[in-house]
């Protein structure tokens, strides 16, 4: 199996820290010799964790004394993590127990609930560029008001990540939850009043609503991925997360052209059309935000990793926003990765708003085709990312992963860009579904080597300064590309996608790889952390006391 690409040892970033972690004590330890140390110091804090005064008689015995038997799991005491001198070993303590971590059932219909808002967002995102003629005849209205409608989630992005990251990490994830899925059944009912020719700003006005809803959706599949799933689930469980995304994508693609076909002649017909997606979209909305009030919760009775354990138990007062921001730029890796990402994702974006005037140029009249082939590429990824997430849970070799994915988005792109042209659309069906499977694969990867190279910095924050690059990208690319295939061919607008690709290559071979959330779920420390348990007894004193305890029960 590979091993993982950990090439800066293990270090661990400044952030929350860890210092109210657990490593725990041995039940048998003696009373007398623990209650005489733990009056005072840091050792004290180990009684007060398992609410007992240090002035009780009964302290020492009451936090420290264990059962007869083997502790079970939810019996663990615990001892805090305190910082230990640089440049000192961290010393494997053999035999000790860590604090309780449980995995959680409802974290699957946390993930779904999720996953299934997410798609509707998306679907609202690119449900206009897809049948981007149509709209632009029953509106009236030119090519650029409806590239407008896809980007307008890209520029409402950019400022609000800030504030909605903040909400994240202040209020929690139900809050943020709660504000995703509203915004967007919102939007999507206000869309509903917008079916007449002349009410071209009241859908916008709807889409600007599905856009800020966006903002709270983008930068959770880390977050509920680490919160709500275990070390071996967790790049499999972001992969679902943002795969909800791209299959709304996918049925953004697929259903417009069949709900609204285009009837030029007919626009009672093509009113009615169009209000039956909508309605059908306010519909789901609701459902989902229904299901999300009810079901959706902040976060599981235990956590589910010993890097989340290590989070969780931090002191609230020692969090500052501000200063994570400013951690995470001045970590020349994540700033690499930033760039890059953005770059992979906001031509995604580009060549996602522009596929139908791209297929359109050589296939008049295929609009139904276009769709399907739009499908046809985040289907693919949706594979893509799936497998991605899986092979990462498996090797942890985040950083090759990424980087050969990259390679081979690229040579997709090269390869749709110089075959679009034949006259064969089952072609572009093959080149489509070959550059998405990469292309969109990529999307989980950039969010857990974020969270790896950031940690223990929040996982929100770190994905939406992602989403944030990816959205202004995205937002240059489309007007870019869009003005280059208007000017000079669909040929001219990909080849300068491709050379920004290839830059992304470069600046990924960059990237150091230090798996930092990785390395502490391994239970490796860095000279910064040191776990320091209450003074445990020897090995001849845990004979003795044993001894004792099996004579008295024989009495």
């Amino acid at each position: 199996m590979p091993l993982p690409d950990d090439e800066e040892g293990t270090t661990v970033a400044n952030g929350h820290p860890p210092a109210n972690g657990y490593l725990p004590v041995p039940g048998d330890a003696p009373a007398g010799k623990v209650s005489a140390e733990t009056q005072n110091g840091p050792k004290a804090g180990c009684l007060a964790l398992n609410g007992v005064s240090r002035d009780s008689p009964k302290a020492a015995s009451g936090a420290l004394d264990g059962p007869k038997t083997p502790l079970a799991p939810e019996e663990e005491t615990q001892a805090r993590l305190l910082p230990k001198d640089p440049g000192e070993e961290t010393p494997a303590v053999e035999g000790t127990l860590v604090p309780r971590t449980a995995l959680s059932a409802r974290r699957f219909l946390v993930l779904l609930i999720f996953s299934l808002y997410s798609l509707v967002n998306a679907f609202q995102w690119i449900q206009y560029s897809i049948i981007s003629n149509v709209f632009e005849s029953f509106y009236n209205v030119s090519s650029l008001h409806i590239d407008w409608l896809s980007m307008v989630y890209m520029l409402a992005y950019v400022p609000l990540i800030f504030p909605a990251t903040w909400l994240l990490d202040t209020r929690g994830l139900r809050l943020t939850a709660l504000l995703g899925s509203g915004l967007n059944c919102l939007g999507a009912w206000i869309k509903c009043g917008s079916v007449q020719q002349h009410l071209f700003w009241v859908t916008m006005l709807g889409q600007c609503l599905c856009s800020v809803a966006q903002v709270f959706i983008l930068g959770l599949p880390s977050h509920i991925a680490s919160v709500w799933f275990g070390p071996k689930e967790v790049s499999t469980a972001c992969a679902t997360a943002v795969l909800g995304n791209q299959l709304g994508t996918a049925v953004g693609f697929l259903l417009p052209p069949v709900l609204v076909p285009n009837t030029q002649n007919n626009t009672q017909l093509l009113a009615c059309n169009i209000s039956t997606m909508f309605y059908g979209t306010s519909a789901v909305a609701t459902l989902l935000f229904i299901l999300t009030v009810i079901a959706f919760k902040e976060k599981p009775q235990y956590p589910p990793s010993q890097a989340q354990a290590v989070l969780q138990d931090s002191p609230p007062g020692e969090y500052s926003y501000v200063k994570s921001i400013r951690n995470l730029f001045k970590n020349i890796p994540f700033v690499l990765l930033l760039i890059t990402y953005g770059i992979m994702t906001g031509a995604f974006y580009s060549v996602s708003t522009l596929l139908n005037q791209i297929i359109l140029t050589y296939y008049e009249g295929e609009e139904v085709n276009a769709g399907r082939i739009g499908l046809t590429l985040v289907l693919a990824g949706m594979v893509g990312s799936i497998l991605c997430g899986l092979w990462l849970d498996y090797t942890k070799t985040y950083k090759h992963t990424t980087l050969t994915v990259y390679i081979l988005s690229f040579v997709g792109m090269v390869i749709f860009t110089f075959t679009l042209n034949l006259g064969h659309i089952i072609i572009v069906f093959v080149t489509g579904g070959l550059l998405g499977f990469f292309m969109t694969g990529y999307l989980p990867l950039g969010f857990e080597f974020a969270v790896e190279i950031t940690y223990p910095e929040s996982e929100g924050t770190s994905s939406g300064l992602l989403n944030a690059a990816a959205q202004i990208f995205g937002i240059l690319f489309t007007l870019a590309q869009g003005k280059l295939t208007s000017d000079y061919g669909p040929r001219t607008g990909n080849v300068f996608l491709c050379v920004w690709m290839f830059l992304g290559i470069i600046l990924t071979a960059l990237i150091k790889s230090d798996l930092k959330r990785h390395n502490i779920n391994k239970g490796i420390t860095n000279g910064d952390i040191k776990a320091v348990p209450v003074d445990s007894p020897t090995d001849e004193e845990s004979k003795t006391i044993l001894m004792s305890k099996q004579s008295e029960s024989a009495i």
